[in-house]
């Protein structure tokens, strides 16, 4: 009677990975509305079209700060999905990413914090940019953000270095 109702647990437990789909959905779907931000920049800029240097870059940063952040959406629904749900059957689609189905949990964390990393980047980018708009004490504040996720990277890849060589 134990042995069953264990089997029945562990069913249960195991089948429960599926509540996880809808929030990869949600993200899907965060993708469109990132998407529709992304046009909707590109229509701002081309209305209102300028030839100042400083605002062509602002343009630009925007675009590739939205596009990193589609990426890492990409990268946490692929991974995601394929260590927590169940595997992609895609078998060898042309377009398949090299990296799909390689990333586990310790990978898709440092994508996720470089990612994180890289858009904090060029968030401050754009703030140096605009610097006019930003007390001192905000400049600071921004600074300690980037540098705060800067150091969480590097000590996450640290202890995920120190994990793989207590592994061999």
């Amino acid at each position: 009677m134990f042995k069953t109702f264990e089997k029945f647990m562990e069913k249960f437990m195991f089948a429960s990975r599926w509540l996880l789909a809808p929030f990869y959905f949600g993200l899907i779907l965060s993708l469109f509305f990132l998407l529709i931000v992304f046009i909707k920049e590109i229509i701002h800029f081309t209305m209102n079209f300028t030839t100042n240097e400083t605002e062509v870059i602002l343009f630009i940063l925007t675009l590739i700060d939205l596009s990193f952040a589609g990426n890492l959406l990409i990268i946490v629904i692929f991974s995601g999905y394929e260590n927590f749900v169940s595997k992609i059957n895609i078998n060898n689609h042309e377009d398949k990413p090299e990296w799909m189905g390689t990333v586990d949990f310790g990978g898709l964390k440092l994508k996720l914090v470089s990612s994180i990393v890289a858009i904090s980047g060029i968030h401050l980018l754009k703030i140096f940019f605009g610097l006019e708009k930003y007390t001192q004490s905000q400049v600071i504040l921004f600074i300690a953000v980037h540098f705060t996720f800067v150091l969480s990277g590097v000590l996450l890849a640290y202890m995920d270095s120190l994990t793989a060589k207590g592994k061999k």
